[in-house]
C-alpha cells in the first residue's frame, strides 16, 4: 500500500498485494499483481478488507476508483495456483460468500457500503475480478477490456456474488447463457447489454473515469450515499415498501446543512460548498 496506509499491512517487509492512495476527495485501490495478471490470493483479500474499513469510514474520502495494475487485466479473479495448494494440503472447500475467509466481508458482500465506487477495467475481468467489478456503482471500461465468468469450466461456481448479481443486472437468458458456458463478453457486448457504463479507447480510459470522478465529486456527500442507500436497499422491496422505508443515511441528509445549502447556493447563483454533515 501507499498513501493512506491502514492497519493491516503486510508484515516483514513483504510486498503488498495492493496499491492504496488518497488524493483529495478520492480514495485509489488499485490491485497491484500485475505479473500474475492481478490474480486475487489470500493476502489480498486481507489487504482489501483493511482498505474498504478506511474508505467507508473517511468522512472525507467521497469516491472510490477500483482498478487492476497495468494494461493487459483488472483481475483476473482467484489465484488458481493457490487454490490448488490449499487443495493439495486438504483445505476447506469453498461455496457462494466468503463468510469465514480471510478479509470477510469483501467487497462483494459489503452490501453497505455507502461510497460509490467506479471500476476502471483495463483488460481481462474474469471470475472473482467479474464480480468485483459487478459489486461497484459505475464501470468504465477500456475498448480492449474482456468479462467472463469462466468457473463451470473450472468444475467451479462464482461464488462471489457473480450468479447472483450477473442475473439481476442483465436479462435472465443472457446472464444463463454467460453464467452456464463461461464464454467471453466483448466491453461492446458488455455496454449494449447495460453492464457497463461507458466503453472508452484504451489510451483515453484515466481521462474518462476521471470524468465520472468529477461528475460524481460535484454531488452532495449525503445525497449520494441516500441514494446509493436507497436504490440498492429497495431492489427487492415493492414501491409500496420502498416509500415506507426510513433509510440512514437519507435520514442523515435530511437533516442536514448540505440539504439547506444546496437550495441556497442554487438560488445565489454559485457552486454549494458541501459541509458533508
Amino acid at each position: 500500500m501507499s498513501g493512506t496506509e491502514p492497519d493491516g499491512a503486510p508484515p516483514g517487509g513483504e510486498r503488498s498485494r495492493v496499491r492504496y492512495e488518497k488524493r483529495g476527495h478520492v480514495a485509489y485501490v488499485t490491485l497491484d499483481r500485475p505479473e500474475r495478471l492481478n490474480a486475487m490470493d489470500l493476502r489480498t483479500h486481507v489487504e482489501l478488507a483493511c482498505i474498504w474499513d478506511d474508505a467507508d469510514a473517511d468522512d472525507d474520502v467521497r469516491v472510490v476508483v477500483l482498478t487492476g495494475a497495468g494494461d493487459r487485466s483488472f483481475s483476473v479473479g482467484q489465484d488458481l495456483h493457490e487454490r490448488a495448494g490449499l487443495d493439495r494440503y486438504g483445505a476447506e472447500p469453498t461455496t457462494f460468500g466468503s463468510r469465514g475467509q480471510p478479509g470477510w466481508p469483501r467487497l462483494t458482500e459489503r452490501f453497505g457500503f455507502s461510497k460509490p465506487i467506479v471500476a476502471r477495467v483495463n483488460g481481462w475481468a474474469l471470475g472473482g475480478g467479474f464480480e468485483l467489478a459487478l459489486a461497484c456503482d459505475i464501470i468504465v471500461a477500456a475498448d480492449t477490456a474482456v468479462f467472463a465468468l469462466p468457473e463451470v469450466r473450472l468444475g467451479l461456481v462464482p461464488g462471489a456474488g457473480g450468479a447472483f448479481r450477473l442475473a439481476r443486472q442483465v436479462p435472465l437468458k443472457c446472464a444463463m447463457g454467460y453464467l452456464l458456458t463461461g464464454r467471453q463478453l466483448t466491453a461492446e457486448t458488455a455496454l449494449r447489454l447495460g453492464l457497463v457504463n461507458e466503453v472508452v479507447p484504451a489510451g483515453r480510459l484515466d481521462e474518462c473515469v476521471g470524468e465520472w470522478v468529477e461528475d460524481l465529486l460535484k454531488a452532495a456527500p449525503l445525497a449520494t450515499r441516500a441514494v446509493k442507500e436507497a436504490t440498492m436497499r429497495s431492489l427487492d422491496m415493492t414501491l409500496e415498501q420502498a416509500f415506507a422505508t426510513r433509510f440512514e443515511w437519507e435520514q442523515r441528509r435530511m437533516h442536514s446543512r448540505d440539504a439547506v445549502e444546496g437550495p441556497r447556493a442554487f438560488a445565489q447563483r454559485r457552486r454549494p460548498s458541501w459541509l458533508n454533515r
